[in-house]
């Protein structure tokens, strides 16, 4: 088995969402994220970068907003709204069978306030807050933002949440 000498950092997480400004204006208001490049928009006909994103996206690709915004810690969160084709929002439970990313995850110690926050703005709680750890208070509850994506909202960090559990 070959490790890597050190783990590899975390530069960002994107998600898709339906309105970019409302969501871009969720992500600030409700979890403090600021605002580090943007919006804009990418276009399929661009000279600059129309050829890369054709290719990350496809030959259908024409059209997209796109905002670059940053944690308290410093993780990148680019919010994407696809103008041409659209996305869609998808109403459903977890979709935990499907490959690839199924939440992004956020360390606030006030879960409850937070998972009031979310509600009250649009998003939903989607599970009770659960106590892991009752000697170490450690909890965590599972959300959804007003445009479908999964927040789970940690108590501690996750290194804290997981050493010697």
């Amino acid at each position: 088995m070959n490790f890597s000498e050190y783990p590899k950092a975390i530069n960002h997480i994107a998600i898709s969402v339906p309105d970019l400004d409302k969501a871009l204006n969720w992500y600030q208001e409700v979890l403090g994220f600021i605002v580090v490049r943007g919006p804009t928009e990418l276009n399929a006909d661009d000279p600059k970068i129309g050829n890369m994103v054709k290719d990350i996206f496809g030959a259908d690709f024409k059209r997209l907003k796109l905002v670059w915004m940053s944690s308290s810690n410093n993780i990148g969160f680019e919010i994407f709204q696809f103008i041409d084709p659209k996305s869609v929002k998808d109403n459903k439970q977890i979709q935990y069978m499907k490959k690839g990313v199924i939440h992004i995850s956020i360390t606030e110690p006030n879960l409850e306030d937070l998972a009031r926050k979310i509600s009250e703005t649009g998003g939903r709680q989607l599970s009770k807050i659960w106590e892991l750890n009752q000697e170490k208070h450690h909890n965590v509850v599972f959300c959804e933002d007003p445009f479908g994506t999964i927040i789970e909202i940690y108590s501690h960090s996750f290194e804290q949440f997981h050493a010697n559990m």
